[in-house]
């Protein structure tokens, strides 16, 4: 076993082996731009459908339905500022929930301040939002709903077939951000009654600095394709919809990152259940005053969020040196704030900030699980020796 352990595959992944190898000549034999007309240019054109086909079919996408962006949060923004700037004729009222990431909620408040009116949703204790909620919250202004598929703190997943059904019927576009879910549990734009979705490629051993959108075209009923308003002007790449120079290399690793992650979907996700509740029935014979966060059973199979009462996540991570975890979501990790997803929870600021976040992945081992689970265990009871613990209702 290589010492340090990396156990926060939800923040990123380790590029997989045979993804770079896929990358490595569009760096250097086949280098051109995909807009170029010329044979380089033709070749990089060719990677780049040939990726976008791909990853639009293991949605049950049409390939000129899929976006490429340069990450999930370009994906939300897109979706979220390009539906409602380019609705805003027909209504001006956004629904999302308290629970959705920075990126979904920021551009929201943005429009909020551009005089749209916002209705953030509440979750239960389990971090759902129930489709009811979102149905009665909807008004014949609203143009856009935003809930996300599976949540980067505490892996919950929400019911986003029916709130995508209901959506439908009610007339309003649905968009979810799926950059947690896409390339872990199946994803079916159809099945899933979804307008938008956001995917992105450095979640499942792809590269960063690729992701997409996908922006419905076959609406039901005879509706028009959905219209968004660009969020970056220039060569017109994309469809208009972003402009920008495509990164191939990138494209063509999210593709290859994604056919891999679907071809063992299921056998992973049973491997990283397991090892989910291996290391939660240790920790949680090992120590008093533990809580998981979030739905026990609901969630990313390799997802384990929980709050150790009396001990900072803080200090348990400089604790923990040789494995590496997370208080929160790394994109607002370096705001000292307890998590609005815990809070939304129900978690008072002391325990939010006890809280810490396990994300098992593809090259996690069982040896790597029994070794965390005894490295905690012992760590928190070296901390909690130092202080008073406070009791908390055992998970």
């Amino acid at each position: 076993m290589n010492l340090p352990i990396y156990m926060d595959n939800h923040a990123t992944t380790p590029l997989d082996p045979s993804v770079l190898e896929a990358m490595i000549p569009y760096f250097t034999q086949h280098f051109g731009n995909a807009a170029s007309n010329h044979s380089f240019g033709w070749v990089a054109e060719e990677a780049v459908e040939a990726a976008r086909s791909e990853i639009a079919a293991l949605i049950n996408a049409s390939p000129s339905e899929i976006v490429f962006t340069s990450g999930a949060t370009e994906s939300d923004n897109l979706a979220v500022k390009g539906v409602t700037d380019a609705l805003r004729s027909k209504g001006n009222h956004i629904v999302t929930v308290a629970t959705e990431h920075a990126a979904v909620l920021d551009p929201v408040r943005r429009m909020g301040d551009q005089g749209f009116e916002i209705t953030v949703l509440p979750v239960d204790e389990d971090g759902l939002v129930a489709p009811e909620q979102v149905e009665e919250a909807l008004r014949d202004s609203t143009v856009l709903v935003s809930v996300m598929m599976a949540n980067n703190e505490i892996g919950v997943l929400q019911p986003v077939a029916e709130i995508g059904a209901i959506c439908r019927e009610h007339g309003v576009l649905f968009h979810t951000d799926a950059a947690q879910a896409f390339g872990k549990i199946p994803l079916d734009v159809e099945a899933l009654n979804v307008d938008l979705a956001s995917i992105t490629s450095h979640k499942i051993y792809g590269p960063r600095g690729a992701a997409a959108l996908f922006v419905r075209r076959r609406r039901p009923g005879g509706l028009k394709a959905v219209r968004l308003t660009p969020q970056m002007d220039g060569g017109g790449q994309e469809r208009s919809l972003r402009s920008g120079t495509l990164n191939v290399p990138a494209i063509v690793g999210f593709a290859a990152a994604a056919r891999l992650a679907h071809e063992s979907m299921g056998e992973e996700a049973q491997r990283l259940l397991t090892m989910r509740e291996r290391l939660r029935s240790l920790i949680q014979a090992g120590l008093d005053d533990v809580r998981l966060n979030g739905h026990a059973v609901n969630r990313l199979p390799g997802n384990l969020n929980i709050a150790f009462a009396g001990v900072e996540g803080e200090s348990l991570l400089m604790g923990l040196r040789d494995i590496a975890i997370s208080t929160g979501a790394a994109c607002s990790s370096t705001v000292r704030e307890p998590s609005h997803v815990l809070t939304a929870i129900g978690l008072d600021d002391e325990l939010a900030f006890s809280s810490v976040r396990f994300g098992l992945g593809r090259f996690n081992t069982d040896e790597e699980v029994e070794y965390v689970g005894a490295r905690v265990i012992d760590v928190i009871k070296h901390l909690r020796a130092l202080g008073v613990p406070q009791p908390v209702a055992q998970a």
